[in-house]
This record gives C-alpha cells, structure tokens and sequence, in this order.
C-alpha cells in the first residue's frame, strides 16, 4: 500500500541505526477526518499486527488519544527496561527526590 511506503523507509532506518529492542509504536494521526482516510483503522491495525508493532489511532485538534500514545510508548519502554533495583528516578522507591549530605 502506498500509504504506508514512508513508514517501510522509516523502520529500514530504525533497523540499521537503533538497537535491536528499540520499542515503536505505530500511530495513525487525524482520525477525526473519517471521510479523507487513507487507510482504514483495521488495515493499519493489521499492518501493526503484521510488523509486531502496538497501535493506535490520534487526533491533536479533538485530543483523541494523544496523552494515549505517549503513555503507551513509556509504558512499553519501562516493561523493556524493567524495574531497576525498585528505585524511583530520584533514587527512592516513592520516586521522591532525596539528598543526603555526609559532612
């Protein structure tokens, strides 16, 4: 499908420049315009099916989805990565920022 000849290009790109485990997300954007679709939400759900790749459909004007799509991606990343050693980001388990100073 011609349609979707960019994202061939994009993931060949992805393939030689990423690592091997680099998580994608297919998103379809504008699902608000029905009528002017490209491709139809089942084609490109089966196309995500058929390359192993989550997928979603978003619209920026009516906010469909979008928080949606950062969240699975994040979500997807952290279950690659895994837990690391039961730390938040700021090195406690709540995820609270702490700092200790020894004098």
């Amino acid at each position: 499908m011609e349609t979707f000849t960019n994202l061939k290009q994009w993931l060949e790109e992805i393939a030689r420049y990423a690592c091997d485990n680099v998580n994608k997300l297919l998103v379809g954007n504008k699902c608000d315009l029905h009528d002017k679709r490209a491709v139809d939400e089942a084609t490109a759900k089966e196309y995500a099916d058929h390359l192993k790749i989550p997928f979603l459909e978003t619209s920026a004007k009516q906010a469909t989805n979008v928080e949606l799509a950062f969240l699975t991606m994040a979500a997807e990343i952290k279950n690659r990565i895994g837990p690391q050693d039961g730390q938040g980001p700021g090195g406690s388990a709540d995820g609270v920022g702490k700092v200790t100073i020894d004098s």
